[in-house]
């Protein structure tokens, strides 16, 4: 089984957030970005590569939210390209179904771990 990783912090606070999920990883595992944290996909990204404990390869999938992605401007979307660096755009019934366990793709996690900072 997973973990899915739910990440929302600031952008001030990312690197440490990234840090605090490394201390578990697993190979495997999954992210979420929620909130606003889904426009530092670029930081997140190379706090990731600075990281020796998670290779890229390691990553199951990374998604963010629809209506999270819907509250980046035009410009800012188009820029971030976030069609190439995510897995999905979840709609919010799907993340409950991906966190209840039932989600269509057969993804299966056996814990939820949330890092706000």
């Amino acid at each position: 089984m997973a973990t899915l990783y739910q990440l929302h912090c600031s952008m001030d606070t990312l690197r440490r957030a990234t840090e605090q999920m490394a201390s578990t990883w697993r190979a495997g595992d999954s992210i979420i970005l929620l909130g606003s944290t889904v426009a530092f996909i670029d930081w997140f990204n190379a706090y990731l590569g600075d990281l020796e404990s998670i290779e890229i390869e390691d990553i199951a999938a990374i998604y963010a939210l629809a209506e999270d992605v819907a509250q980046l401007n035009v410009d800012t979307t188009a820029k971030l390209n976030l069609t190439t660096k995510l897995t999905a755009i979840l709609s919010d019934s799907d993340w409950v179904a991906m966190t209840q366990n039932t989600h269509a793709n057969g993804a299966k996690f056996d814990k939820v771990v949330t890092i706000a900072l």
